[in-house]
């Protein structure tokens, strides 16, 4: 099941195609074994592509892609976790409407 760091990986990747399993677990505050785990995760889903570059002195750096079906489930990952947020904040604004007339 995708999940929210599925999502923010494939923005990652989408936005800058070079980063490194390093700079993501960074940028997304976690493990890089985690980072690791959910990349092999949406390359077996086939959501991105990862190749090395041949010619390249660094045999770890790789190129990741979003594939034509990653781009979509990127969309798709993302009207969700918009849908989400929404009724959230929607939740939270009653709840404080509520606290603010028991005062």
């Amino acid at each position: 099941m995708p999940t929210e760091t599925h999502l923010k990986i494939l923005k990652q990747i989408a936005s800058n195609p070079h980063i490194s399993q390093r700079q993501l677990a960074e940028e997304l505050g976690v493990s890089v074994g985690k980072v690791n785990y959910c990349v092999k995760a949406l390359i077996d889903k086939g959501w991105v592509k990862a190749g090395n570059f041949q010619r390249s002195s660094n045999k770890w750096s790789y190129l990741y892609l979003l594939t034509p079906k990653g781009i979509e489930e990127k969309a798709r990952l993302t009207a969700s976790f918009l849908q989400r947020k929404i009724a959230e904040h929607e939740q939270i604004t009653k709840e404080i409407e509520q606290l603010k007339r028991d005062r």
